[in-house]
């Protein structure tokens, strides 16, 4: 991209959530927060001062599939992102010292989400739908399993995933590839030694569907419900993708307009999905007072059921298909997401395409399949439904009224 002055840089480490069992939930997240605690040549502080000194950032995540650790620099700083992100990944030290500390900071992190519904709310509906598989683990472990892991623990997890094989490299902006593997060289990444072998996650088993009502106090109520979907190499995921922006993505979206604009019963409400290797997700969430929450849900499923029904009309397959090329189109001028999209062909086993081929690929959505896709996915009774919040109130009797004598 070179009309930017900037590079995103990130690696990305073939290990997370899915490869853990249910006794080392967390351990994968907790080894990404490790890394930062120093390195062979650098402390914590000199790993933070690395590049935010220079303007740039460094911070790094984990996911259901993968551990990032990225960086975005001016142009001129790419070695140095590239040189300290290759120390964090096959360099952490790895203290037991350091360890007792981080660890308190990932149960303030698990607290944090315990604090905020409308995350807790996903959590616990990824549990509920995915049941004993790991899709259903929390990324960040238990308060249990996290104060269980010891340094024993990172250790071999980082020798096990934290190896040339089992990690990809990719980069964004003004940068050119001969460039890159010149630095890449430079900064020891090819002298890295080590295959490694990470666990094969089982094939995802979701629970049968079902409808589960937790109390806590709050001021709304936050309910979410979805199904099991397609993988990421499933050729109708476009359709899928569509489908979700016609239904719940932006002002104009179908829940949008019947949910908040003609019911007014929520203030936020929106669908999501989310594609792994070998399963996805596709659900819907809205938050609203408790008295409403019956009434918010009802509506959706009836929005649901309509599309199951009659699939879309000819002008929301043109409006969602204009919406979903705009988006596509729009995110790739940032080299975060020019990086990522580099990042998930390899990932994915994806071939290369150009924008236009991915747009091409929108426009030939064919709305028979959207509406198949419907039928299969969006069906109401099929859908797991979590909700999160305080007792919807009881409805008040009329007062009897008192005799009066006459007189």
């Amino acid at each position: 991209m070179p009309g930017v002055r900037s590079v995103a840089f990130g690696a990305w480490v073939r290990a997370a959530s899915l490869n853990e069992t249910r006794e080392r939930m967390g351990v994968s997240h907790l080894l990404e927060h490790m890394v930062f605690k120093g390195t062979g040549r650098r402390s914590a502080r000199d790993i933070a001062l690395s590049l935010e000194q220079l303007g740039g950032s460094l911070d790094a995540y984990t996911s259901r599939e993968h551990t990032v650790y990225q960086a975005r620099v001016l142009d001129e700083h790419l070695e140095i992102a590239a040189d300290v992100i290759g120390d964090l990944v096959f360099e952490p030290v790895l203290r037991s010292s350091d360890l007792a500390l981080e660890r308190n900071v990932v149960l303030e992190e698990i607290a944090m989400v315990e604090d905020t519904p409308d995350d807790l709310v996903f959590e616990l509906h990824n549990a509920a739908m995915w049941g004993d598989h790991p899709l259903g683990y929390s990324i960040l472990g238990t308060r249990e399993t996290v104060s269980a892991l010891d340094v024993p623990d990172l250790q071999n997890l980082h020798a096990s995933a934290y190896r040339p094989s089992q990690v990809l490299v990719a980069a964004a902006g003004n940068v050119d590839h001969d460039e890159l593997l010149d630095i890449l060289s430079k900064t020891g990444w090819h002298d890295r030694q080590g295959s490694g072998v990470v666990g094969t996650a089982p094939v995802p088993k979701p629970a049968a569907p079902s409808r589960r009502r937790i109390e806590r106090p709050g001021s709304q109520t936050h309910i979410v419900l979805g199904s099991p979907t397609l993988g990421h190499d499933d050729r109708r995921r476009h359709a899928l993708v569509l489908l979700s922006v016609v239904l719940g993505s932006g002002m104009s979206s179908r829940l949008f307009q019947r949910i908040r604009e003609e019911l007014g019963l929520a203030y936020a409400v929106y669908t999501f999905q989310n594609f792994y290797a070998t399963s996805g997700v596709q659900g819907v969430y809205v938050g609203t007072a408790a008295a409403t929450a019956d009434a918010a849900l009802a509506a959706i499923e009836e929005e649901l059921a309509k599309v199951v029904e009659h699939g879309l009309q000819d002008d929301e397959i043109a409006q969602g298909k204009g919406q979903l090329k705009g988006q596509i189109t729009l995110s790739l001028e940032s080299p975060t997401a020019r990086m990522y999209r580099a990042a998930s062909v390899d990932l994915y086993n994806e071939p290369y395409r150009t924008l236009d081929e991915m747009l091409a690929q929108v426009e030939a959505v064919d709305p028979a399949e959207v509406h198949a896709l419907a039928r299969e996915f969006l069906v109401p009774d099929r859908q797991t439904v979590l909700t999160l919040g305080p007792a919807a109130p009881k409805a008040r009797r009329p007062a009897k009224r008192r005799a009066r004598p006459h007189g």
